[in-house]
């Protein structure tokens, strides 16, 4: 429109200027008055006013329409979100009113109860527990696999009155450079009392412990201190029965102390508990606690040549002095007696007693027999032979028995007399087993000259061995020019 109405006006003007104004010369020149059309203001004085009103009129119209649509736009988008916002809160509404009381709040109620159960086992009932039953060895325990509590008062507070520390003192007598020099040692073991005749006490140990002693002194569990006596040995199961005199014994020691319970090794299992009680390194009673860790051991024993069949190791430690203790059950029975490391002491955790069902019947022949104090040396006791031990070495080796064998017998000895011969193998004196030529001379320092004891023997006989038995009249050293 714009342009036709330009168009028209330039049109109308320029025809109206060109019949006023435009007119030929007498030269026949044009007049130049294309110029003055071409650059006259022929549009109408209002014409920019007018066309200003029409564009700015459009630019608000355009401006409107534009901003209209985004105020409608933004509007309708908080209009949706408010209808949106108030039917969820209305839902929300509804909904906690049928779940708090129709079917559905139960069956939530019951996850929830499921979930605390799941979430929080503490408050669930613990479950009944499996019937309770005794072992063989009368260790109560259930139906699940437990540990054993290693509370052990109750025990020890029950068994220490029975258990003594031993103190053996021996003179050694060298000779140094023509000089004879004579100095005392002291050892510390441990023992437990087994039993009681009419005027005695008893008191089982190693026979390490009293080995070679010239006097032994025993201390109870009030303190006390008192002598003791050798009663019988047996150097082969390393066990030893020395007696106390009941007159030696206050009133008050003999209320605070008592015997032991002797229980059955035979019975034991692997993994048992153990309690071991002694005097370790001569400091005092001592406990300590292991389990059973192995059954029916063979090891050579301390004493050379001596050997047990079976041994009981356990890693309850077993220290120098708890030699000769008692090792017991959870039920304070005795099921061992205790020997220092017989495997060796670079080995730790490895503690060995011997099994008291098998040294049972040997303590009972040693409490049986005469109690004997150790004779002056010059008035001891001798068979008249030289030996050899037959250890268990050569005892394999050679298909010889274990003990002493006689490599010569003295004319004029007790010996000879009883008609003992080179060859014969000495395997038990007076009732005592003898596995070396030391056993042999222990137990002479309880035997003076002119006593009779009993010999067993082991004599060679067409490829073997037959037992021979002889009675000895023991005489003086000064009788023989060499003598054992």
């Amino acid at each position: 429109m714009y342009e036709d109405y330009n168009h028209n006006n330039e049109r109308n003007n320029s025809l109206s200027s060109y019949s006023s104004d435009n007119t030929f010369s007498s030269g026949g020149n044009y007049s130049s008055s294309y110029q003055d059309y071409r650059y006259s203001n022929t549009y109408p004085n209002d014409f920019h006013t007018r066309n200003a009103g029409y564009s700015d009129s459009n630019k608000d119209k355009n401006n409107k329409k534009k901003g209209g649509f985004f105020k409608k736009a933004i509007g309708g988008i908080l209009i949706g979100c408010f209808v949106g916002l108030s039917a969820g809160v209305c839902f929300y509404i509804v909904e906690q009113i049928t779940q708090r009381s129709g079917p559905a709040a139960a069956l939530e109620e019951e996850l929830q109860a499921s979930q605390e159960e799941k979430v929080q086992p503490e408050k669930a009932e613990a479950p009944e527990e499996a019937p309770a039953f005794v072992t063989e060895s009368g260790i109560e325990s259930t139906g699940t696999v437990t540990a054993v509590v290693t509370d052990v008062t109750n025990v020890v507070e029950e068994v220490m009155p029975s258990v003594v520390s031993i103190t053996n003192t021996a003179v050694i007598t060298q000779n140094f450079w023509g000089q004879t020099l004579q100095s005392e040692n002291e050892s510390s073991g441990s023992g437990f009392i087994v039993g009681e005749n009419e005027s005695e006490l008893l008191i089982v140990s190693n026979n390490h412990v009293i080995a070679d002693s010239d006097t032994l002194k025993v201390q109870f569990i009030d303190g006390s201190v008192v002598e003791a006596r050798v009663k019988g040995v047996d150097s082969n199961m390393d066990l030893a029965v020395i007696a106390v005199s009941v007159e030696d014994l206050s009133e008050e020691t003999l209320s605070s102390i008592s015997i032991a319970k002797l229980g059955n090794s035979d019975t034991l299992k692997v993994g048992e508990p153990a309690i071991a009680i002694g005097n370790a390194l001569g400091y005092g009673q001592s406990v300590t606690t292991g389990v059973i860790s192995a059954l029916n051991r063979q090891l050579e024993m301390m004493e050379e040549g001596a050997t047990s069949s079976t041994l009981i190791q356990t890693d309850a430690a077993i220290n120098p002095g708890n030699s000769g203790g008692a090792l017991l059950n959870v039920r304070g029975e005795v099921i061992g007696i205790n020997s220092n490391k017989i495997g060796g002491s670079a080995i730790e955790g490895m503690g060995y007693a011997i099994p008291i069902s098998s040294a049972k019947p040997i303590i009972e022949q040693l409490m049986s027999r005469e109690t004997k104090d150790k004779v002056k040396e010059e008035n001891k006791g001798y068979l008249g032979i030289s030996g050899l031990d037959v250890t268990s070495d050569v005892s394999r080796m050679y298909g010889m028995p274990e003990g002493v064998y006689v490599a010569q017998v003295y004319e004029g000895s007790g010996a000879a007399g009883a008609g003992m011969l080179k060859g014969d193998i000495i395997t038990a004196f007076d009732g005592s087993t003898v596995g070396s030529m030391s056993d042999l001379q222990g137990y002479l320092q309880y035997y003076e000259a002119g006593e009779t004891v009993t010999v067993q023997l082991q004599r060679p006989n067409a490829g073997g061995y037959v037992e021979q038995i002889v009675e000895v009249i023991l005489g003086k050293q000064s009788m023989f020019a060499e003598d054992r």
